[in-house]
């Protein structure tokens, strides 16, 4: 689902008519385009698989993964496979493990992707029960395939940085820090998250 390019737009020019220093950033980097993911099952093992390694690597491993195993939309293809299986398709002992507890935790209807709770401390909450979720995952899988306004990010690296440059701070701004300034922001965090990644892409093309 993921929040639409008009819905991040609005919300980005809410909080820039309160903060100038967006509204500059805006100026120079233009509004980002929309990041938009699956609901459900087959975003979070791609997830797992697309795990520290290149795009490259994951589509390879997905491939190999699709190929052994099958419809890969369906977490109980996964939950059947041996160890074997996985590791034989390209996942690492590690992976393989992760996998197994995504699909262990959906086939047992301990989480419901369809219905993860409405307040998103406790849906972050469910989504790390799974071996290889962490923080981090559990919010872009919200922010990107639920479209949850609100969530915020601030132990990403990027999002670190460019929150500081926006805000004309010499230093990376540390995680406890962008979460005090992103109170001001509530409720549209999620696309001040989503324009901090694309103004740090900007800057990068520019270096």
């Amino acid at each position: 689902m993921g929040i639409s390019k008009a819905a991040i737009r609005k919300s980005i020019d809410l909080v820039a008519a309160d903060e100038p220093a967006f509204a500059r950033a805006i100026a120079r980097a233009g509004y980002p385009e929309a990041r938009i993911r699956d609901r459900g099952y087959e975003t979070l093992l791609r997830t797992i698989v697309g795990q520290q390694v290149s795009v490259a690597a994951a589509q390879s491993i997905w491939n190999k993964l699709a190929a052994a195993l099958g419809d890969l939309t369906r977490p109980d293809i996964v939950a059947a496979a041996s160890d074997e299986e996985l590791r034989t398709a390209g996942l690492s002992r590690q992976k393989a493990a992760y996998a197994r507890s995504l699909a262990d935790e959906v086939t047992s209807g301990r989480l419901d992707l369809a219905a993860l709770p409405e307040d998103d401390e406790e849906a972050i909450a469910a989504l790390t029960r799974i071996k290889g979720i962490g923080r981090w995952s559990a919010e872009i899988y919200l922010l990107f395939a639920e479209g949850r306004p609100d969530i915020w990010p601030a132990g990403d690296l990027a999002v670190q940085i460019e929150i500081g440059r926006i805000l004309g701070h010499p230093e990376r701004p540390g995680e406890k820090q962008i979460r005090e300034w992103a109170e001001a922001w509530r409720p549209h965090r999620g696309a001040v998250a989503i324009f901090a990644w694309h103004h740090y892409k900007v800057d990068m093309d520019v270096i």
